[in-house]
Formats: structure tokens, C-alpha cells, sequence
């Protein structure tokens, strides 16, 4: 036991009690909100009219490009297998792991980056309820194409992706919401310029990466993003606020 403490003093920033904390806050959200986007509302019928509704919108502004990126992801096999990798695991083994570095080596910067990803989360789910729409792979007669069936043998109608999924949840992306949160905070906690740099590029590769695999519109991209914007602001400006009165006060004393 003593071992126990002495190396939660040593590794963890908080201590055993505040990690065992987190990880509920976290595993305990990841629950409530994989069975609520379960349940969400799966009308087929109203999500493949969406799904036409923003196929339409993207073909009156002649920018729908996504069947184009498909082409290119289809004619390596190498592409293929990277932009697969980066669907399955940049909503949450990646945004985990980037959790799990921040908590422990920047962890000033841990409660507001949880709370981004959390809030942008939760936007995302009222999307869902709000918008249940289509991804592009489904709709094979517009030429569309679902890149993940071929993965490795996981795919969308695998078990218990199948049964925690909910296959109309494409507007918004959170795909893309947190790619971009993620991006951003480790951008500005990492030191080494090499790190900064990827992650500072991490959100258009997830971007380009839903897009190949056929799971969401660039509309759906945009929402993501969009919804990114709002978490960010919501949680970041009150401290930004208060930093720029402290420097005001500072300047004037």
C-alpha cells in the first residue's frame, strides 16, 4: 500500500483519489452518452431524407466533393488502411490518450480540455436527436461507398458497434469536433515543435478521413467544427477574460 501512495505522490499530479475521479467522470459520461446516442432518434426514413437534403445543398454549391476523395482513398490500399485507422480511432482512443497526457503532464490545462471535449459532446447528441441524417455511405446508388466494411473485419454492423452506434448520427461530426479540440490544446501544450506541428494538422487529417471512408458530408464536417468553436469559447473565455483584467490592472498600477 505505501508503495501505492508513494508512487501516486510521485506520477500522479492530484494523487490516486482525484485519477480515480476523473476516470469516473469520463467513463461515466462515455456510458450515459454512447446509450443516449444509441437510443437517439433512428427514423430511417427522416434521416435519409436529411441526408438528401444536404446532398442537395452541397450539389447547388457544386462543392460535392466528398465522392472525389473517396476515389482517392479507394485507389491505395495503404490510404485505405490509414484513414479506417484514424475513424476508429480518433473519437476515442486518441482523445483518451490526449486526456490521459494532459491530465499527467500538463495538468493545468486538464479540467478545461476535459470539459471541451465533454460540453462539444453533449452539443453533438442534441444534434443527433434534432437531425438524425445519413452518412454517404449509405447512399451506394449516388456512387458512395463504405470504406470501413473492408477493415478488418470491422465495420458498422459489427457487434457491439452495431448496438452502442447510432448509424444516422452523421450532423453533426463530433468526429471532427473534438479532432480540432484535440488539436488545438495539445498544439498548445506540447513543447517540441515536431509535436506541435502534428497536431496542429491532426484535424484535417481526421477531416479528410471521415470524408474518404464515406461516413460524413463536408456539412457535417462544418457542423463539427462549428460546434468545436462553441465548446472552445464557452469554456476558455471566462479564463481569457479574467487574464486580459489581471494584465489590464497590471499595465495600470
Amino acid at each position: 500500500m505505501s508503495v501505492l501512495v508513494a508512487a501516486g505522490h510521485r506520477f500522479l499530479p492530484r494523487g490516486w483519489a482525484d485519477l480515480a475521479r476523473q476516470l469516473a467522470i469520463w467513463f461515466g459520461f462515455l456510458a450515459v452518452y454512447q446509450a443516449a446516442r444509441g437510443i437517439a432518434d433512428r427514423n430511417p426514413p427522416k434521416a435519409f431524407d436529411n441526408g438528401l437534403h444536404v446532398i442537395g445543398i452541397e450539389r447547388h454549391a457544386h462543392a460535392l466533393f466528398e465522392l472525389t476523395l473517396q476515389r482517392i482513398v479507394d485507389g491505395s490500399q495503404l490510404l485505405a488502411t490509414l484513414v479506417s485507422w484514424t475513424y476508429w480511432n480518433s473519437e476515442f482512443t486518441v482523445v483518451g490518450l490526449a486526456l490521459m497526457f494532459v491530465y499527467l503532464r500538463r495538468n493545468d490545462a486538464f479540467v478545461r480540455f476535459r470539459n471541451a471535449i465533454l460540453l462539444a459532446n453533449v452539443i453533438g447528441l442534441v444534434g443527433y436527436v434534432a437531425l438524425p441524417t445519413a452518412p454517404p455511405r449509405m447512399f451506394p446508388d449516388l456512387g458512395f461507398a463504405d470504406t470501413l466494411a473492408d477493415f478488418g473485419g470491422l465495420n458498422h454492423g459489427s457487434g457491439l458497434v452495431e448496438v452502442v452506434s447510432n448509424p444516422y448520427a452523421a450532423m453533426p461530426s463530433l468526429h471532427a469536433a473534438d479532432a480540432l479540440i484535440v488539436g488545438l490544446v495539445l498544439f498548445s501544450v506540447c513543447r517540441n515543435r515536431f509535436f506541435k506541428a502534428a497536431w496542429l494538422l491532426w484535424p484535417a487529417w481526421v477531416w479528410f478521413a471521415v470524408m474518404g471512408t464515406g461516413n460524413h458530408f463536408w456539412l457535417d464536417v462544418l457542423a463539427g467544427v462549428l460546434v468545436a468553436v462553441i465548446a472552445l469559447v464557452i469554456v476558455y473565455r471566462p479564463g481569457l477574460l479574467r487574464l486580459r483584467r489581471r494584465r489590464a490592472s497590471t499595465a495600470t498600477a
